[in-house]
């Protein structure tokens, strides 16, 4: 009865009421849409275990240095340069079958499938827990090689993933598309960290290679969902791209890093995504060491980042919906870190935990801001039909950033502790706390910069235009 009653009262509301209710086009319908999203879901679930759970686990549990930490995890977001081309390369492919982006989204799909399925065992020997005695080098090496296949998987199918949805999606519903996206990659972390909070929480190594081969099978399969019927197959497309003569990749970049203040913009993002992710590598040890959470506390902290960021994510879809300049988003965005982060610091020596889960929901909202802001603005920037090279360029800025930010995060908090810890900053910032501030202290700096580079984007609403037509016979780019 009461089953029945709630379906009748769903089917009165509004559809204006529900969430993302105008997000599809006729080119992109909403089941397709939230089918295709699904690439979304695998990826925060990916973050999630490396950046919240093995980030934990490596340090506490297994032993391993912070800084060891930090350049293995930073290895996945090292590889993102590679991102432009590949997004280059997707819009120029030759299939046989006239698809673009899937042979990319599926590519990169098995080869982030086979990082994981041999991580644990690496981080394992990495770790000297392995049953045979083996060279150090050997663990370092094979986890390095899981989990760069790990970030060349996610970077290859997300920079594909996200041209595909621009393809589809009509001008109109483009920013809410963003931001859909963004929504099933942050339900996707929520979901991934509660989970493996719960199963984590009596841990053992055993559990860890059965937690990490698991999200290996998962990625496959909702992946391989996501893929199914979204680009239909266009032999006509693949005849005609025999006769056509590509520029290379040289001469698009060159006329695409050419676009009016092309190159602040990709500093501005470089800047604000450092500032917002290099307390990834130290958030969940800080909650752990300083404030004495569990491992179950403090993989839950990945949780309240991603709700921040939910909230952060719808909020940039209606202001942009609206007509908002992305950047102005992007910049309240960096504004709102700053109490953030402040809320973090004080947390330690007010010794409350409910002041570092609200600093973490903060971070999350702030940094969503920023990156839907970003992301759309790229999306205007592309033209030509080089979609892909558009998003790839600030993809492979965006992820180089942040894994040059988690790794000096680490290795930042390394050194300021061993500094502390030998007297050298005299007995007043002796205390644990304190590398893990300077960090912080950092970060809020980092703030400060990304404001003073898009300021001058903001104040004139600025549009990515070519002011002069290029030569004959080469693509334009330009929104």
């Amino acid at each position: 009865m009461r089953a029945g009653a709630f379906n009748k009262f769903a089917r009165k509301l509004p559809a204006s009421w529900l969430p993302f209710a105008d997000v599809a086009s006729p080119g992109l319908p909403l089941a397709r849409l939230l089918r295709l999203s699904l690439f979304k879901v695998t990826m925060g679930m990916t973050t999630a275990l490396l950046i919240g759970t093995l980030n934990r686990v490596m340090i506490v549990e297994l032993g391993v240095s912070a800084w060891l930490v930090s350049l293995m995890l930073a290895l996945p977001l090292l590889v993102a340069p590679f991102r432009a081309v590949t997004g280059y390369q997707s819009d120029v492919h030759r299939s046989a079958f006239g698809w673009k982006r899937v042979p990319f989204m599926w590519g990169g799909t098995l080869i982030q499938f086979f990082g994981l399925a041999v991580m644990p065992f690496a981080l394992l020997v990495l770790s000297g827990g392995g049953q045979i005695a083996t060279p150090e080098w050997v663990g370092q090496g094979a986890a390095a090689i899981a989990f760069l296949m790990v970030g060349a998987g996610l970077q290859t199918s997300q920079t594909a993933g996200l041209a595909l949805a621009t393809d589809q999606a009509s001008e109109d519903t483009r920013p809410r598309v963003v931001a859909l996206m963004y929504v099933m990659l942050l339900l996707g972390a929520v979901g991934g960290s509660l989970i493996f909070s719960l199963v984590l929480a009596h841990f053992t190594p055993e559990r860890l290679v059965q937690v990490v081969q698991s999200t290996a099978l998962v990625v496959l399969v909702l992946n391989s969902i996501a893929l199914w019927k979204q680009e239909p197959r266009n032999p006509q497309r693949a005849a005609a791209m025999k006769t056509e003569v590509q520029p290379s990749f040289q001469t698009v970049w060159a006329q695409f890093i050419g676009l009016p203040h092309a190159r602040r913009f990709l500093w501005a993002t470089a800047l604000g995504t450092m500032a917002f992710n290099m307390q990834d590598i130290v958030l969940e040890p800080y909650g752990g060491e300083i404030l004495h959470l569990s491992v179950g506390a403090t993989s839950a902290l990945t949780g309240m980042l991603a709700g921040g960021g939910l909230l952060g994510f719808i909020l940039a879809g209606r202001q942009l919906a609206r007509g908002v300049d992305p950047l102005r988003l992007a910049a309240y965005g960096a504004l709102a870190g700053l109490p953030a982060f402040s809320a973090v610091i004080f947390s330690a020596p007010l010794e409350a935990g409910w002041l570092f889960r609200a600093g973490a929901l903060g971070i999350g909202f702030g940094g969503g801001l920023f990156a839907v802001g970003t992301l759309y603005c790229a999306m205007r920037m592309e033209g030509g039909g080089f979609v892909g090279l558009a998003l790839g360029a600030w993809g492979a800025v965006q992820s180089t950033a942040a894994g040059l930010a988690m790794f000096f995060g680490g290795a930042l908090r390394d050194a300021i502790s061993s500094l502390s810890s030998a007297g050298l900053l005299g007995p007043a910032l002796a205390a644990p706390s304190t590398s893990y501030s300077v960090v912080y202290h950092v970060e809020m700096l980092l703030l400060f910069f990304t404001l003073v580079a898009i300021g001058p984007l903001v104040k004139g609403n600025t549009r990515f235009t070519r002011p002069v037509s290029p030569p004959l016979g080469q693509p334009t780019l330009s929104t």
